[in-house]
This record gives C-alpha cells, structure tokens and sequence, in this order.
C-alpha cells in the first residue's frame, strides 16, 4: 500500500469530481424516467427503449475517448502535448463519422430500430416520437465527449463536472415545462423530453468550446489543432482504440441484448427494469469513477516510466475498489425505498423493480472491483486486448446464452434472468485479481520521437 498522502490527494479528489459528474448526467435520465413515469408508462417504456439505441452510441463514444485517455494520458506523463491535441483530432474526426451514420440510420428506420426492443405498437409509437428530435443530439454529444476526455488525460475533470450540473438544470426545466405543458407551454409528451435533452446537449457544448477557449491551460487546444493529424499517431491510436471499440461495442449490445430479452417477456419486467437500471447507474458512478481516475493515473505512472510505482498504485487502488464496493451496495440499498416511492407504478411493476435493486446490492460490489481493476489498471496501463477477450467470452459465451435460455426455454422468471444477465460481474472478479497482480499489463504505448 502506498502511503504518499499525495497519490491519495490526487485519486480522491478526481474520483469525487468524476463520480459527481456522472451521478450528475446521470440525472438526467432519472429525471426524464420520473416525469414520463408520472406521465405515462408507455411513454416511460418507449424512452427507455431508444435509450438503449443511445446506451449503445454512447458506449461507442466512450471507447473512442477511453482511447484518447489511454494513449494520450501516457504522451501527458512524459510532457508531451502536441501529441495529445493529434490524438484528439484524429478521435474526433472518428467520433462525427460514428454521429453521422447513426443520425442516418434512425432517421431511415426509426420503427425497426425501437421495435427490436419491445413488440409493443404503443410503446414503439412513443420511441418514434422521441428518438424524431432526440437523434439532432447526436453530433453536439459526440464533440463533447471526445473534447471531455482529451482534458480528462491531462487530469482535467472538473469542468466536465459544471457541465453536467448545467445539462441537468436545463433538461429538467424544460422537461416539466414540455412534458405537462406548464407555464401555457403545449403538452407534448416524449417530444418534450427530447426537447429538453436536446437543448441541454447543444447548451454543454457551447459552454465546453467558451472553457476551452479562455481557460483551458494544460494543452492550449485551438480549433485549428483538429485540422492537423499524424499518420504515425493514427496508426497507434487505432491499434490501441480497435480492442477498446470491439469491447465497448459488445457492452453496449450486451445490455441492449438484456433489455430486449427483459422487454419480450412483459410490459412489467421492461417498465421495472428501466427503473431498477437508471437508479444502479447512479450509484454505479462511484465504480465508473475510479475505473476513470485509475486510468489516467495508471497511464501517466506509465509515461513517467517507472514500474515499480506503477505496481504499487495497483496494489493500492484494488483494496480501494472493494472499499468502494461495500459503500456502493450500502448505498443503493438506503435509496432504493425513497426514490421508488417518487415512481407511480402497478403493484407487479413495483414489486419487480425493488427485487431487481435488491439482487443489484450484490451484484455492485463485484462490479466495483473487477470493473475499475479491468478497465482502469490493466487497460489503462496498455493491455487493451485483455478486456475484449474477457467480455466476449463472458458475456456472449456464458451469460447471455444462459439468460436467452432460462428465459425463453425454461420461462423463468424475470426475477431469475436478472441474476443470470449480471452474473458475470461476480466471475469476472477471479481473472481481474488474477491478471492485476500476476500478469503483465503495464506497456509502453508512445513513440520515441513523437
């Protein structure tokens, strides 16, 4: 364990901002699910049917700026800027082509696309409806994110913690303005929703490109820089983003693949499981925090070159996981009563979603140790592959195929095939504890001459 009071200045006062900053967007969602569930249930249930489109989309942008975090994190460690600002370019460039063709495909078949979540013709109009204004956010969210996670490489996390707080004022005025049709606004429903989450996108980056522009100090990003790139750094920050990519691509399909399964077996279990799911979320921003500030400390220890500190910022970190872990569960546990009583839902709904959060304080404390462990260490320390090769053998050889079958062959119950989709988060403890401090995984990703 280390006992440098500054290693532990710098992981706790990142972790905080970066786990306030998701609880934050976060919000955003439990916001939007606690009007539309007051609204109505198919409204509730078509949103959260398009969030999985955008689960999906965001997972992707999430392995793009990841990417960007993990290469250029170490180029930072070793005082390196220019090619970080190269990185970012060529990530961003990436991240509007991924924008653009998903706004192509909704807008082309918006029906199919929600109607692979739930055979629901109400709930499928709803999703239409929303996904129709929600798809202009895709292109400002897409520059948001890729610029966050270049200042999140040099360790530079607050503001993305301000523009969170802000998104999340804007959304929810206009969504109680839009949604009921207040202060002689028309009711418009989910379109109000969309409305909300529109302007609020459009709103944070405005304001990130004004920070970037009079405060940013670290790098001296310039609009100018994202004309320039490097062939060199390209063929790097692919050979480091493609294992990334492959793995966020399968999460996201993954859980896409849970809600369809859950979706297909009744309106309750779909209705309870966006709420049960929203509210984790939350309380996994602690996970999604350290596994973020694990990166970028990892990273630059590796830059600077010296494993041996590299190791012990390991070592320490893990034990602060599982610390991390049992607060987690504690947590959910506590809120789960308060924030379902804010729902109004059908009995059956009600019952399933609070069984669902209940197996969900078990299953977090494994996600808190394996997730920061797998993603912050080991991939942030270089060893991109390792990941990908572990989802997809856990998630599309064992847990999905088994959830598949105790659902629709053996027709558990919902309660059942919960335990089944998020078993891996337990198993998949084993190989992180195995590779963090026996494997090797700490690699030198830049160039000498950079």
């Amino acid at each position: 364990m280390i006992k440098d009071k500054k290693f532990y200045g710098s992981f706790f006062s990142m972790v905080v901002v970066l786990i306030l900053q998701n609880v934050v967007t976060l919000s955003v969602n439990l916001a939007d699910n606690i009007m539309l569930g007051a609204y109505s249930e198919p409204a509730l249930a078509g949103v959260a049917a398009v969030n999985q489109i955008q689960f999906v989309y965001q997972q992707i942008l999430i392995g793009i700026g990841d990417a960007v975090v993990i290469l250029g994190s170490q180029y930072f460690g070793r005082g390196e800027k220019g090619p970080v600002k190269k990185i970012s370019s060529i990530a961003l460039h990436f991240a509007l082509v991924i924008a653009i063709g998903l706004f192509l495909a909704v807008s082309i078949w918006p029906d199919a696309l929600v109607a692979a979540f739930t055979p629901d013709q109400e709930i499928i109009a709803q999703g239409v409806s929303y996904l129709a204004v929600v798809r202009c956010t895709y292109l400002f969210f897409a520059v948001t994110q890729i610029l966050l996670a270049t200042l999140r490489s040099t360790g530079t996390v607050r503001i993305a913690l301000g523009l969170s707080v802000w998104s999340l004022a804007v959304n929810c005025c206009i969504n109680y303005t839009l949604i009921y049709g207040h202060f002689g606004a028309p009711q418009l429903g989910v379109q109000g929703a969309a409305i909300g989450t529109l302007v609020a996108r459009v709103s944070e980056l405005l304001l990130l490109l004004f920070y970037i522009a009079r405060k940013e100090r670290h790098l001296g990003l310039r609009f100018a820089d994202y004309f320039h790139t490097d062939v060199g750094l390209r063929r790097d920050y692919f050979k480091v983003l493609l294992p990334v990519l492959m793995g966020s691509i399968l999460w996201g399909m993954n859980n896409a693949v849970q809600n369809a399964i859950l979706g297909h077996m009744s309106a309750s279990a779909i209705a309870a499981n966006s709420v049960a799911s929203t509210m984790f979320l939350l309380v996994k921003s602690m996970a999604v925090g350290a596994s973020s500030t694990a990166a970028v400390l990892i990273g630059k220890a590796v830059g600077e070159g010296n494993q041996e500190t590299v190791r012990q910022y390991a070592r320490t970190m893990q034990v602060l996981f599982l610390a991390i872990g049992v607060v987690s569960s504690a947590t959910l546990f506590l809120i789960r009563t308060p924030i379902l009583s804010l729902y109004k839902l059908e009995p059956e709904t009600m019952y399933l979603a609070d069984t669902f959060l209940l197996i969900l304080c078990v299953i977090i404390i494994g996600m808190s140790y394996q997730m920061p462990t797998n993603l912050g260490i080991v991939r942030g320390g270089g060893d991109t592959r390792y990941v990908m090769i572990l989802d997809f053998i856990s998630i599309w050889c064992i847990v999905l195929p088994l959830s598949y079958v105790m659902a629709f062959v053996v027709k558990a119950s919902p309660v059942v095939v919960i335990w089944c989709l998020n078993l891996d988060q337990i198993f998949k403890c084993v190989p992180a504890f195995l590779k963090c401090n026996f494997g090797h995984w700490a690699r030198k990703l830049t160039r000498e001459n950079s």
